[in-house]
């Protein structure tokens, strides 16, 4: 018997580290992206002999597009891409060409999302990207005209120092692009990058919360007024391009994910791989894949119950009671009594309502800009 899932392939190869960035990668080397490439396709075939099929696709990093035409079609003729409901892959606009788009949509893949970050280019030198925002521009262009639909733009907000004006105009501009998804995240100083180094050595002011809030604001208004409608807290799209692979991890619903980093999650048990590619492709050549997990968990069924609280909640629907109980086994009103009751006091929270009955729970506009907090008290 068969079972349908989404599968996540991590590809840790960068051209250069961005300045923010702390997902595990490498620099591209063609040798080594090629022997990585023939263990993902191993892992491939062993999930099938398993009565794995797959029903949507994700293929991060790192930067996926620059392995090479050879190597990527080696990849995506091993996975049967026409069965899968969505087959999405992450592209830098330095690395895309004419005949690499032709290549990805011949072969299946039917959603790019195009890592632009931003088209300020005094915030890309910052942000220490490789590519500029005319070269940006015209890499989404190229895709429009080779053929892709469904294209995403990711941006990144609250950069210091970036005058909220040239904010509003970059917003402007990406409304006017044939794309039919943005995903917009705030910046963020992790521990291990050269972004956060700079920041301990007082190179830069942070914005403050209420700037990072009012930004965030605006942006919602906007984007929705130009009908990219909010369908999760950081993601936002026209009517029927949500992105179907990332709404199964909101869902908590399993998954499958591989490559140093990657993470699966399946029967309530979560794994992650080790972050190293040398031992990661030594460990499945002689099929000890089982030896190279850093992290596995097995989630009592109520960690599992809040977590998938969590999850819910950053979704436009947010929590359906009786859908809810039906997957996690439990009354969410009965587990979460006395964070929501505050937290709907707080205004962060409101109830669902149909035909006047009570149906659900979702974040209102103050709790999707409070976020972090309402799920920290869930947790």
């Amino acid at each position: 018997m068969s079972t349908s899932i989404p599968l996540y392939i991590h590809i840790p190869f960068c051209r250069k580290k961005c300045s923010y960035c702390d997902f595990y990668s490498i620099e591209y080397e063609e040798e080594l992206a090629r022997k990585y490439i023939e263990v993902l396709i191993k892992q491939i075939r062993n999930f099938k002999e398993k009565g794995y099929n797959f029903s949507t696709l994700y293929i991060g990093g790192g930067t996926p597009s620059v392995l090479a035409e050879k190597l990527l079609e080696r990849l995506l003729k091993s996975l049967e891409l026409s069965k899968m409901q969505e087959a999405s892959f992450e592209a830098n606009p330095e690395s895309l060409s004419r005949e690499k788009l032709k290549l990805l949509l011949e072969l299946g893949i039917n959603r790019l999302s195009v890592g632009v970050q931003s088209f300020d280019d005094k915030v890309l030198r910052f942000l220490a990207r490789l590519h500029t925002s005319e070269e940006a521009l015209k890499a989404i262009s190229l895709a429009k005209e080779v053929g892709f639909e469904n294209i995403n733009v990711d941006l990144i907000y609250g950069v210091p120092n970036k005058d909220f004006n040239l904010w509003k105009k970059e917003l402007e501009l990406v409304v006017t692009l044939p794309i039919k998804h943005i995903s917009l995240y705030s910046l963020t100083y992790e521990k291990s990058t050269p972004l956060f180094l700079r920041l301990r050595n007082r190179e830069f002011t942070p914005i403050s919360e209420e700037e990072e809030a009012q930004i965030y604001k605006y942006a919602v208004e906007y984007l929705e007024r130009e009908k990219f409608f909010r369908y999760e807290v950081s993601n936002f799209s026209k009517r029927g391009y949500e992105c179907r692979h990332n709404l199964i991890y909101w869902e908590n619903a399993p998954y499958l994910g591989i490559g140093p980093s990657a993470v699966s999650y399946i029967e309530g048990v979560r794994k992650k791989y080790i972050l190293d590619i040398y031992q990661y492709i030594e460990a499945i050549e002689r099929g000890q894949e089982n030896e190279i997990f850093i992290e596995k968990e097995e989630l009592p069924p109520l960690k599992r119950a809040k977590e998938t609280a969590v999850l819910n909640l950053r979704m436009r629907g947010g929590i359906n009671f009786k859908e809810f109980k039906k997957f996690t086994g439990f009354d969410f009103l009965e587990i979460e009594e006395a964070n929501f009751n505050r937290l709907l006091r707080e205004r962060l929270l409101t109830f669902k309502r149909k035909d006047s009955k009570i149906y659900g729970v979702r974040l209102t506009k103050k709790g999707f800009l409070f976020y972090d907090y309402v799920s920290r008290e869930f947790l």
